[in-house]
């Protein structure tokens, strides 16, 4: 059968979508159609046909720095629009709730400021990521900002790259020895790295929210990373796939061509030799609310309600750092951070319990069925909190909220199979996010959110008893050895008979015999066997819907104000 380009390409083939940004202001955003909603994401507004009323547009800021004027006057918008202000995942920001009558001047006054709407959705180079401590951090060897700026400005309005690429590219780079969050979901990651008593980078390709980037072998100096990501988008451009919308990211280029043939087309627009990786320098660190920098300041985690802003708080906090000037600086967890306080102390009292959990923008997205950030309460945050847990919190299967790249993930979901209840999340666990190992495994399809506490309070019991420094390490040593059937048996056998059996450490993986003996020592008299066959897939389908099936009016059941007040 012959291929046949997407619907998005023939779009493309028809107009540019920079030559309909020239009749910008003449459209009817109360009268779109399928056309209309692909260009405009490419300058950063997005619209659904099932929300033909309701806009989201999206602020591009590049490695997350932006000054206090310029958050003030988004304030002053958000404000006047009566708008619902988020966090990315990205370092960006978000508006929701933008109507039809008011997008093309809430457009051109965002786009007036220091920063832009521009290619933040789309098939474009999204906005490009950095740690929050770039450059001023403990763990700082490079400073990544100028870098960042130089790509921005090689893509920004460029013609030839606006809405123009096969599809999406995430761009991440750090400097940083040690980073708040993971970078190995990008199409592409500069990791710092060192080679001959030189700091440089190696290069990771082919990272998106469900698998981890890949290494390329590829050591590049600093004053080579431009002129790499250069020949990549361009190598992308020409050479990446157009056909079926589901294989056009760098990960499906490489899994069709493979990584040499990937790196051919880049090294023919890089016109050199690669050197071959060099040793990556990345290890692991806990952050805390105040850091201390390399000059002998501190920096601050200012912890959002999941991502969510009021205008009062954003007024606060850039009063305070214009007052004290302090650098302003988005992170990919969602939080804000202020660089530069002479003390480890500020009158800013964070809103929640959030710096170590990604939340999507949840219902506020049409794809999303749940209000993610709500349901947030769902979790035992005061001990998620307290040992540090990842935790990535998405709507749908997309996975905006990195899901498989944290410790523990969850995706938010609609279901009938376990009865009358309100929805529940699909739950991950075991990644090796720090350096990149592999990507999180799935646990249960499904958990109703008013038994989600109790399993991931399970799971961090058996951590606390495994003697693991981190979950990270406890997943490597214990949770991973084991098969992701097995592992869910063993919860829901220890949560019927509210027992907490650990898990044994293993030195290497289990075989399926070696399970069933260790389910039959501590579980024997439960009545899953009669469903255990030549797998425990239907032993679990079984434990869980007797446990977790709610008929009429959820027994679990608190307003959510009061599940809300975990401080």
């Amino acid at each position: 059968m012959e291929n046949k380009l997407n619907k998005r390409e023939r779009y493309k083939a028809q107009l540019r979508p920079i030559d309909y940004y020239k009749d910008f202001e003449n459209i009817d955003f109360e009268s779109l159609n399928e056309g209309d909603r692909y260009y405009l994401q490419d300058f950063g507004i997005f619209n659904t046909s099932f929300l033909e009323d309701e806009f989201t547009i999206r602020i591009r800021v590049a490695g997350g720095r932006i000054s206090a004027d310029d958050f003030q006057k988004i304030a002053d918008i958000t404000q006047k629009y009566n708008l619902t202000i988020i966090l990315t995942a990205r370092g960006g920001l978000q508006l929701h709730g933008v109507c039809a009558e008011d997008v093309l001047e809430i457009h051109q006054s965002i786009n007036a400021l220091g920063v832009t709407t521009w290619q933040s959705f789309g098939d474009n180079v999204r906005n490009i990521v950095t740690d929050a401590y770039d450059g001023c951090g403990a763990f700082s060897e490079i400073e990544t900002y100028p870098l960042i700026m130089q790509m921005n400005e090689h893509i920004i309005k460029n013609p030839r790259y606006v809405g123009m690429l096969p599809r999406r590219v995430s761009v991440g780079i750090s400097g940083n020895s040690a980073n708040i969050t993971s970078f190995f979901a990008n199409d592409l990651y500069f990791a710092l790295a060192q080679k001959d008593g030189a700091f440089g980078f190696n290069v990771y390709m082919g990272g998106k929210n469900t698998e981890v980037a890949q290494n390329a072998d590829i050591f590049l100096k600093e004053d080579e990373v431009v002129s790499f990501f250069k020949a990549l988008v361009e190598a992308f451009y020409l050479h990446g796939s157009r056909f079926s919308r589901a294989k056009t990211r760098i990960f499906h280029m490489i899994e069709e061509l493979g990584m040499p043939t990937l790196k051919a087309y880049i090294q023919s627009e890089y016109k050199k030799e690669f050197q071959s990786a060099g040793e990556l320098v990345l290890e692991k660190a806990k952050f805390s609310e105040f850091h201390t920098l390399k000059d002998g300041t501190f920096g601050f985690c200012y912890q959002t309600d999941f991502s969510r802003l009021t205008t009062s708080e954003i007024k606060e906090i850039a009063s305070y750092a214009t007052q004290n000037g302090l650098q302003i600086r988005f992170g990919m967890d969602q939080n804000i951070y202020l660089i530069g306080l002479k003390e480890p102390s500020i009158p800013l009292k964070s809103k929640a319990l959030s710096d170590t959990i990604v939340a999507c923008a949840g219902n506020l997205c049409p794809y999303a069925v749940w209000s993610i950030k709500d349901e947030t309460s769902y979790l035992p945050l005061a001990k998620i909190n307290e040992h540090r847990i990842q935790v990535g919190f998405s709507g749908c299967a997309k996975g905006c909220g990195r899901h498989r790249h944290t410790d523990i993930g969850l995706i938010g979901l609609k279901t009938n199979n376990f009865g009358d209840t309100e929805g529940g999340a699909r739950i991950f666990i075991g990644a090796q996010h720090s350096t990149g190992g592999i990507a999180a495994r799935q646990l249960f399809s499904m958990v109703p959110f008013v038994y989600l506490e109790g399993v991931v309070s399970l799971l961090i019991e058996f951590f606390e008893r495994s003697g693991c420094a981190d979950f990270e390490e406890f997943a490597a040593k214990v949770l991973n050895n084991y098969s992701e059937e097995f592992v869910s048996l063993w919860v829901l056998a220890n949560l019927e008979t509210s027992k907490k059996a650990e898990l044994p450490q293993r030195a290497s993986t289990t075989t399926f015999e070696e399970e069933k003996e260790l389910l039959s020592e501590e579980f024997a008299e439960l009545d899953f066997w009669e469903h255990v066959d030549e797998s425990f897939f239907n032993a679990v389908s079984y434990l869980s819907k007797k446990l977790w099936t709610i008929e009429g009016e959820d027994p679990h059941y608190k307003p959510k104000i009061e599940r809300t007040n975990f401080r």
